[in-house]
């Protein structure tokens, strides 16, 4: 049997991840930012990774065209005229029409 070969950690030590040897600077205990990097990442739990809920769409942007008076929602520019529209407000689309319809078309500015 042979004898295991001396150590001088004066000289070298080996790494705590791959072993490898390498000269002590300070308190090192790793031949590189890779094995320190690997070493914190076996010493962390891995935590499940939990899908992102989806949400539902935020209100969108309505514009009227200020040539033909059609409503978009989204689109800043009108498909019919290719003219730039103007900004109405947040809305949506309308649950009975499909049209675009905005938040200040729905409220009643009158009630107080």
């Amino acid at each position: 049997m042979a004898a295991p070969p001396s150590r001088n950690d004066s000289v070298t030590i080996a790494c705590a991840v791959c072993g490898q040897p390498f000269p002590p600077v300070g308190r090192r205990r790793f031949c590189s930012a890779g094995c320190r990097q690997a070493a914190w990442r076996r010493r962390q739990p891995s935590a499940p990774v939990v899908p992102a809920t989806p949400r539902s769409p935020g209100p969108a942007t309505i514009y009227e065209c200020l040539v033909c008076g059609t409503r978009s929602l989204g689109e800043q520019r009108c498909a019919d005229c290719g003219v730039f529209c103007r900004r109405v407000g947040p809305g949506g689309p309308c649950p009975h029409c499909d049209e675009p319809v905005a938040v200040a078309d729905l409220i009643d500015h009158n009630r107080r």
